[in-house]
């Protein structure tokens, strides 16, 4: 499968899609589950794809380096070596997700990379491919551990307090044992400085279907949704006899967690009508597995909150809204909520610059695009927290993200590597 940008009028570069294709097809072998694949952060799977990626690039005579967190720096020199243009994404995946979240981003940097290297060409300005670790918050309690982590803002609290979901491992070990420096971040070392950096492109799958019910293959992001989150929340109330217990006497958490799963849709839905950006999920909901029982009115429930919008204002409104309903429901029902540590990330807006220079190399390339806010976290996010022009390129995915069905077919992979060759070798010039 070929693809091609055009360079003036005469040379034709084909971003190497046949390399993305394999690599793609090598991750799924290597890195499969009993359903989709896991590739943990910090851990074997996340390993396996870093070690390919270091393969490839050192095959193709790039530069290759790592720095304290076990990021992966894939560089070709440019005319101008600084400030450099970064494509860059992650290689861990959710438990038992799909193939092509984060890994799709790093692999069509790597083919822009390769097919500059094949027509022997030095772009305007260094392009360095970063394969970023540990993004997925899945694991680790804490949003963009690679990517800060780069620019120094790992905390050595985060280091020794925040602990890998299913083994326990601090993230400064897990960080440790793949061959990293923690040491590092206790001095507040960093890889590099925001002014390193001229342009951050993320190219990623979409993470819904909006692509597809287009019938678009590529989306420019305007901007990336930040979240207020609880991930560990409980309600106490008490447990009791089904049968014995009449309903004026229960303190039910079953009960109480429901009330507030249905009363924070209606928030919700009060918010959409008022036309602002937001999305609520409850996307863990458990009582105790020890103690409760089908004949006991349950008294534990434990469950999660993501709250999600483009604005800040918003997420303040909906926690003042939340705070409000559990105040409320705990006086009706008789029970304790306890909602536990808060996490939560920004609001980032994509650089006006990069978005039209993205638009302008999809018109060179010949590829229609759509220009839609983002609901998912990406590493994005952090650059663009830091000043440095940012923006995302969103590839058409049928079946949504964060599960085994992941879908992506290579010809939309080949558009967007156009895409991104066309902006790689006549970026906006952007003063930093």
């Amino acid at each position: 499968m070929t693809s091609s940008a055009s360079v003036g009028t005469n040379r034709v570069v084909e971003p190497d899609v046949t390399l993305a294709d394999r690599l793609l097809r090598e991750l799924q072998d290597r890195t499969s589950d009993t359903r989709g694949v896991t590739r943990m952060s910090y851990g074997p799977g996340e390993e396996i794809a870093h070690s390919m990626v270091r393969r490839e690039a050192e095959a193709l005579g790039l530069e290759v380096e790592t720095d304290a967190a076990c990021n992966l720096y894939v560089t070709l020199p440019g005319k101008i070596e600084t400030p450099r243009i970064v494509i860059g994404s992650h290689l861990d995946s959710v438990p038992m997700g799909g193939n092509y979240d984060g890994a799709v981003g790093v692999l069509m940097g790597l083919s822009v990379l390769s097919g500059l290297v094949d027509a022997g060409l030095r772009p305007p300005r260094t392009i360095t491919v970063m394969a970023i670790r540990a993004e997925e918050s899945a694991w680790f309690a804490t949003s963009y551990v690679g990517s800060r982590a780069s620019f120094g803002k790992l905390t050595p609290s985060e280091l020794e307090t925040v602990v890998r979901a299913g083994d326990g491992v601090t993230l400064g070990k897990a960080i440790k044992d793949a061959g990293g420096s923690v040491d590092d971040f206790d001095k507040g070392r960093a890889f590099w400085d925001p002014e390193d950096v001229s342009i951050f492109l993320e190219p990623h799958i979409e993470q819904g279907p909006l692509l597809s019910l287009k019938g678009t293959p590529l989306g420019i992001v305007t901007d990336i949704r930040g979240s207020l989150r609880f991930r560990s929340a409980t309600c106490t109330g008490e447990f009791a006899h089904s049968g014995t217990t009449p309903r004026e006497a229960r303190r039910d958490a079953v009960h109480a967690v429901s009330t507030l799963v249905v009363e924070l849709d209606r928030l919700w839905q009060r918010f959409q009508e008022e036309a602002q950006d937001l999305t609520v999920t409850v996307g863990q909901f458990e009582t105790d597995s020890d103690e409760a029982s089908f004949s006991k009115v349950a008294g534990l429930v434990s469950f999660s909150i993501d709250m999600r919008s483009n604005s800040e204002e918003t997420l303040t409104e909906c926690l003042s809204g939340l705070e409000t309903l559990i105040d409320r429901i705990s006086n009706d029902c008789g029970v304790m909520f306890d909602l536990g540590a808060r996490t939560s990330t920004s609001p980032a807006k994509m650089h006006p610059a990069v978005i039209s220079g993205l638009g302008v190399a999809a018109g060179s390339a010949q590829q229609p695009v759509l220009e839609m806010p983002c609901g998912a976290g990406h590493d994005a996010a952090t650059f663009a927290s830091l000043g440095i022009p940012t923006g995302m390129l969103l590839i058409r995915n049928e079946n949504g993200s964060h599960n085994p069905d992941e879908y992506m077919d290579m010809a939309d992979f080949a558009a967007g590597a156009d895409v991104l060759t066309e902006f790689s070798l006549s970026p906006p010039d952007l003063p930093r």
